[in-house]
Formats: structure tokens, C-alpha cells, sequence
């Protein structure tokens, strides 16, 4: 880690602690999420979420799971309590909700996430064949400290940047939010217990945070989002949406960060989702920055799926991790793709 290096992407160090009180416009919601993968790739906790929204301030939308090698998937996901936000020492550190709570530990350097629950049992396959039985529940427990490893790659769409953006970048933004959202890269370590036996982990990831109006309808086009960390601190990531069907160009924003610098980067090879297995997906990508063309080669692992689901607008979701390999590299990092046709 580059120890001096300016890790906020431009905002304030206050911006990675949380809102006490509701703010005073409605529709402006405060969340956090994070990815995370067992370094090996036997294991991982894929998007685990809390969004507060002014409209439900003391209950907040809340999702966990787990993901394991074999294909078995645990999940849990609702309107979850909300637990205070301030720390013993009175600093608002913590988004919390029912069993799940992120925590700033250092703005910009240092999280913990922890969750103390149950979650259902599925399987990959039942997911793919929409015959879920959700019935068994697992319970789960995992505490995990975690420093960053890259510099916050920030997106901006206050009203100062989004009204410069063109007109297909303005209609993304609005699912991206208007406001600000950040991605960060991360590793960790912590223990989690699931069917009582306990387990370390050495973990790698991605956290997001947002302060941000987002209208979550404007997805229905489909999108494509990746990132990872490697073992000598180079990282990518990016979020893309397709062209829209009247040639106006779409939100495509990412980063390659290569020896301690952040370079701001357009995907030009995107892994669209089409189809819909398992694993071994090939979801290779190049992204186009200062550096040139960058190409990093990516097969799914860990996969999760929601296959046209009503809640989200009858979209397909596949969610979970890929192996990546980037010069003579490879990390575990994650993956996350929606589209609006039929499986």
C-alpha cells in the first residue's frame, strides 16, 4: 500500500461516515455494499447491501449471502431494523440493519462488516431452473476487518458534473444516482461460521458507498460491472451500460490503478450477459486508458442468478466472482451483469 497516497478520490474524510438523521430531501438515499472472495475462490459473500432511504429511515433495505465452490448459495434479503449509527465515541461509523452492519473504521483505509443471522439454502442449479426452495435456513455469523487497497475511484454526478454529462450518459447516471458513489478495492481477514463449524479467511474485494437521488427503474437496459485487485497492488474496475437504441452514447467509466496511479479508463471489450450457467463463463474485458489497451482475461466462478424477477423489473441479475488474470496475475474479483432477455 502506498502509505501517504490520498485514498478519497476527492472527497472529504467525513464522507465515509454516515448521515445520523434522515436527510431533508426525500428521495436521497445513503447505502453501502460489499464484494467479497476467499483468496483461494472456494468461497465467497457476494454482495451484501444496506441502502437507508428517507421514505423507510428506521427499516432499510437489506441483502446478504454466501457462495460456495459446489454451487450451494445462501441468501437472505428484506426490510431489516435500523441500528444506530453512532460509535462508543459518538462518531456516526456504522450503516447497520438487523444482522448486517458495515462500519468506518478509518475513512478511506479501514471497514469492518459484520452479520449475525440466518440466511436460506438454495443451490445455483435451482436458481438457473427457477425451482427455488427457500424453506431451510443455515445460521451464519462472519466479522471481517478490511484495508483498502486502492484509492476510492469516485463517481461524480452532483448537478455541477451531471448537467455537462451528454444526454445517454444523463439518463445512466440516474440509475448510477445523482450525487456521488464511490468504488474501492479492498483485502481482509476475519473468521466466519456457517453450519457451527468456524473458519479464517483471508479475503479480497470491493466496497461501494453512495449519497445519491437513484431512480433503480432506469436498469432495464442492462449493465456490466467488474473489478479486482491483484497480488502486486494493480487493480481495474468499471461500469458500463449499452449503447442506447438511439446512438446516444451510454455510461462506460472505469479505472486501470497501475504502481500507486489511478488512470481513468472506457471499456471497449465487454462480457454482455447471454448466457446463463454456472460457471466458466468467459468474461474477458479491455479497457482503453492513458496505458493504452488493457486486456484482462476472466472466467466466472461463484455465481448467483435472479432470472426474470418481478422485483427487479423482470430483468436477469447474475451476480458473484470471476478468476481474472492480468500479466502473468490472477485474482478472484467480482462480476455483476443484468439483461432484459429471455433466458
Amino acid at each position: 500500500m502506498h502509505i501517504n497516497q490520498d485514498f478519497t478520490g476527492g472527497l472529504a474524510p467525513e464522507d465515509d461516515y454516515f448521515l445520523p438523521e434522515p436527510p431533508p430531501y426525500e428521495w436521497v438515499r445513503e447505502g453501502a455494499s460489499m464484494w467479497l472472495f476467499e483468496e483461494s475462490g472456494e468461497f465467497a459473500l457476494p454482495r451484501m447491501g444496506i441502502e437507508a432511504e428517507p421514505w423507510s429511515w428506521e427499516n432499510r433495505r437489506t441483502n446478504a449471502g454466501a457462495a460456495f465452490a459446489d454451487g450451494r448459495i445462501l441468501s437472505s434479503a428484506g426490510l431489516e431494523p435500523m441500528v444506530s449509527t453512532l460509535d462508543a465515541s459518538g462518531t456516526p461509523s456504522i450503516l447497520g440493519a438487523g444482522p448486517l452492519s458495515f462500519q468506518c473504521l478509518q475513512p478511506f483505509r479501514r471497514w469492518r462488516v459484520a452479520y449475525d443471522g440466518t440466511m436460506a439454502e438454495t443451490h445455483v442449479d435451482e436458481q438457473l431452473a427457477r425451482q427455488l426452495n427457500t424453506a431451510a435456513q443455515v445460521p451464519v455469523q462472519y466479522d471481517i476487518e478490511l484495508e483498502m487497497a486502492t484509492p476510492a475511484f469516485v463517481q461524480d454526478t452532483r448537478p455541477e458534473v451531471f448537467f455537462k454529462l451528454g444526454k445517454g450518459e444523463q439518463r445512466d447516471g440516474l440509475s448510477v444516482g445523482l450525487g456521488w458513489r464511490l468504488e474501492q478495492m479492498m483485502r481482509g481477514q476475519g473468521t466466519v461460521t456457517v453450519d457451527g463449524a468456524q473458519r479464517e479467511i483471508n479475503v479480497v474485494g470491493m466496497r461501494v458507498k453512495r449519497r445519491s437521488i437513484r431512480t433503480d427503474g432506469l436498469f432495464l437496459r442492462g449493465h456490466c460491472w467488474q473489478g479486482a485487485v491483484f497480488p502486486d497492488g494493480s487493480a481495474f474496475g468499471y461500469l458500463a451500460y449499452p449503447v442506447h437504441d438511439d446512438g446516444e452514447q451510454p455510461w462506460n467509466h472505469g479505472f486501470v490503478y497501475v504502481d500507486g496511479k489511478m488512470h481513468a479508463a472506457k471499456a471497449v471489450v465487454i462480457p454482455w450477459l447471454k448466457d446463463f450457467v454456472a460457471r466458466g463463463d468467459d468474461v474477458a474485458l479491455e479497457l482503453e486508458s492513458e496505458l493504452g489497451i488493457t486486456r484482462i482475461e476472466g472466467s466466472t466462478i461463484l455465481s448467483t442468478f435472479r432470472l426474470s424477477n418481478p422485483d427487479i423489473w423482470g430483468l436477469n441479475l447474475h451476480q458473484g466472482g470471476a478468476v481474472y488474470r492480468w500479466n502473468g496475475q490472477q485474482a478472484v474479483g467480482m462480476i455483476e451483469r443484468s439483461s432484459v432477455s429471455a433466458p
